[in-house]
């Protein structure tokens, strides 16, 4: 599999509704999808990255800062995700598909690295690997990766609207018909339900534009560890969002899933349901 096309599709759009346009909040200098893209754009097997955003006019501007930038764009169906990701491979030739949200500007490289190159060892046998099923890293590493050929398989075969709108779900929610493997952690670690570093919430902006202003002019290739350091060192940081750790789209579709239950989400707090 060293000869097969990996693309790496980043989903994004400025319409989203509990924190509207939060890819283009700064963060060093830098709007959040272009610090997002940059970190992505480190991990080694990450050979082309294509953001994969709406045709809906608003997304415009985002289509253009990310071309002017260097990056691929492919715009497609603004609610069907599986279908945007699913032409935006087929559009870009590809063998090998990974995905990745753009809500996770701290996402590791080194992670991402991790999860394709699980993949790729075993490709002959599995169909999809993951780092979500379950989750041990902090909550906004997200990386799926999935042959071309199972993610087309999904595309005629998913039809309940969560399906379509979570892209994945019809490939990793107890479909006998797919071979799927996860990878965790090593050492037994485990932090998915207590650490949030992907962005919702003004409370998530702040954790993560901190770490940022911290981080990023020591070292703009900073990990995981050196995160965690960052917050261990100051937990009035690490809490300004602890009270959303574990809160995720799952809770909406406990009685749907097969593979989730309530360990592996939370509610929104009450004092959080209109932001």
């Amino acid at each position: 599999m060293s000869d097969a096309r990996v693309l790496v599709i980043c989903q994004a759009r400025l319409g989203s509704t509990r924190l509207p346009r939060k890819v283009l909040l700064p963060l060093s200098g830098q709007p959040l999808i272009l610090r997002f893209l940059e970190r992505v754009s480190c991990a080694k097997l990450a050979t082309t990255v294509v953001v994969a955003t709406t045709t809906d006019a608003s997304d415009d501007l985002l289509c253009v800062m990310c071309a002017d930038a260097g990056y691929h764009v492919y715009r497609g169906h603004p609610r069907d995700l599986l279908d945007r990701h699913y032409q935006a491979a087929k559009a870009f030739g590809a063998d090998v598909v990974v995905k990745i949200p753009s809500d996770c500007p701290l996402i590791d490289p080194g992670i991402i690295d991790e999860v394709i190159s699980a993949y790729q060892r075993s490709s002959d046998s599995l169909d999809y690997v993951s780092n979500l099923h379950p989750g041990t890293w902090p909550d906004g590493n997200d990386v799926e990766v999935m042959s071309m050929k199972i993610l087309e398989r999904a595309w005629f075969a998913a039809t309940k609207d969560y399906e379509r709108e979570h892209t994945t779900p019809w490939l990793w929610d107890d479909n006998a018909g797919v071979r799927t493997s996860n990878v965790v952690w090593g050492g037994g670690r485990d932090l998915s339900m207590s650490h949030r570093w992907t962005i919702d919430y003004p409370e998530d902006y702040m954790l993560i534009k901190a770490a940022y202003d911290n981080l990023y002019c020591v070292n703009p290739r900073f990990g995981i560890m050196d995160i965690l350091s960052f917050l261990n060192d100051h937990p009035e940081i690490a809490g300004v969002n602890s009270h959303l750790a574990g809160v995720n789209w799952y809770r909406s579709h406990l009685a749907e899933l097969h593979t989730v239950d309530s360990r592996h989400t939370r509610d929104y707090p009450s004092s959080s349901q209109t932001a």
